[in-house]
């Protein structure tokens, strides 16, 4: 009788070794540090652009068009809108035109606003990041990177849908 070739057989499952435990360890310590972080990030969100200039009029001055002057007169117009905000829209935007004063009447101050997100946000503007425009009009070119922005937003996030 002829015999035939077999393969060794390995055991099955294999041995644990201490290198495969802190590598099983080390990979759960992960996905759980990744799953704690996701669980505690809001997701972002995307709001079309009339909600999120509503939002901010609504925190700058209550919705309402007729609005005192801001900041001991520094700021104007229904957004808050100040001298060198302006001009940084009027220079991304010349054709906005008009002069500094126009920012009280709501649909001129819109467009500056638009104007300025248009060049110092210009992806958030284009994916309805409300965050990210709030801390730009609140804080400036850097604004969405100033902690000091963050009340700000949060404010801003209460008058959206």
């Amino acid at each position: 009788m002829r015999r035939r070739w077999r393969l060794p057989r390995l055991p099955w499952p294999r041995p644990r070794t201490a290198r495969g435990r802190r590598w099983r360890t080390g990979g759960v310590a992960a996905f759980l540090l990744l799953l704690l972080w996701w669980l505690q990030t809001e997701p972002r969100q995307s709001w079309p652009h009339a909600q999120i200039l509503a939002a901010i009029r609504q925190v700058e001055s209550s919705g309402r068009d007729d609005v005192a002057d801001g900041d001991g007169g520094k700021a104007i117009g229904p957004f808050q809108i100040h001298f060198v905000y302006w001009q940084d829209a009027l220079r991304a935007e010349p054709t906005l035109g008009g002069s500094y004063p126009d920012c009280r009447r709501r649909a001129y101050a819109e467009r500056v606003v638009v104007a300025y997100m248009q060049k110092y946000a210009r992806d958030a503007w284009a994916n309805g990041d409300a965050e990210t425009i709030a801390r730009v009009h609140n804080g400036g070119p850097d604004g969405a990177d100033k902690q000091a922005t963050l009340g700000y937003w949060q404010r801003v996030r209460r008058h959206l849908p």
